[in-house]
C-alpha cells in the first residue's frame, strides 16, 4: 500500500457530517494527515488562500503532498484509490456500482433529507423543515428495508458506501428526525459505531437532542 511522503493536510470543521466522511475514510486507511479546523463563522472558507484549492469555498479539502482534492466524495474515492488495497472500494464491477449508488444518495435524500434538517436547526439556515423531514423519512424506510439481514450497506464488510451515509443519518435526531422505528438502520450505525478506527462527529444540544 502506497504511503504519502508526508502527513495529508485536511481541511474540516468539527461539525460537518461532508468532513466527518473524510475522517473516517482517513482513519480506515490509517493514513497520517494534519487536521486544519476551517472557522466558517469567520468565512476562512472564503479567503483567497482558501478559494485557491476550492473555488466553491467550502470543507472539506485534502492537500496531499501537492494533490488537492475537494469534495468530499471525490476525497474519499481518491484515497481509496490511491491508499486503499480493495477493501473500502472493491474493484469488482457489481460491488463498485452498488457503492456508487449509495454515495450518490449523499447528495440526493441524505443531503435534501436529514442533513437539511439538520442545518436548519444548528445553523437557521432558509429552507422547509416539514419537507426535508418527509425526504429523511421516506430515505430512512428505504434503508430500513435494504438492511433487513444485512450487517453493511454493499458485500459482507465495511465500504465507502457505509463512511459516507453514516454520519447524516446518525446525527438525523439534530434535525427532528427520530430514528426509533428504524431498527436496522440502527443496528448498522451501532457496527460503524464499534469499528476500532471510528471518531464521533460532536453532538449538538439542538432538535431530538435539545436539552
Amino acid at each position: 500500500m502506497t504511503q504519502p511522503a508526508a502527513p495529508i493536510k485536511f481541511y474540516s470543521m468539527h461539525l460537518s457530517g461532508n468532513a466527518h466522511r473524510v475522517l473516517l475514510t482517513l482513519r480506515a486507511l490509517d493514513r497520517p494527515f494534519e487536521l486544519i479546523e476551517v472557522n466558517l463563522r469567520a468565512k476562512e472558507q472564503k479567503s483567497e488562500a482558501f478559494l485557491q484549492m476550492n473555488p466553491f469555498g467550502q470543507v472539506p479539502v485534502i492537500d496531499d503532498n501537492g494533490t488537492v482534492i475537494w469534495d468530499s466524495i471525490g476525497i474519499m474515492t481518491y484515497l481509496a484509490l490511491r491508499y486503499d488495497d480493495g477493501k473500502l472500494l472493491p474493484r469488482d464491477p457489481a460491488q463498485f456500482g452498488q457503492i456508487m449508488a449509495w454515495l450518490g444518495k449523499t447528495s440526493g435524500p441524505i443531503a435534501y433529507g436529514m442533513a437539511t434538517a439538520r442545518r436548519i436547526n444548528l445553523f437557521n439556515a432558509p429552507a422547509d423543515i416539514d419537507s426535508a423531514h418527509a425526504i429523511a423519512h421516506d430515505f430512512l424506510h428505504v434503508m430500513n428495508e435494504h438492511l433487513e439481514g444485512r450487517a453493511w450497506l454493499v458485500g459482507g464488510t465495511v465500504t465507502l458506501a457505509d463512511l459516507a451515509c453514516y454520519a447524516y443519518v446518525a446525527h438525523a435526531p439534530e434535525g427532528g428526525v427520530d430514528l426509533k422505528g428504524f431498527g436496522n438502520v440502527s443496528g448498522w450505525l451501532a457496527q460503524v459505531e464499534a469499528l476500532p478506527f471510528f471518531a464521533a462527529m460532536p453532538k449538538a444540544k439542538v432538535g431530538l437532542w435539545a436539552e
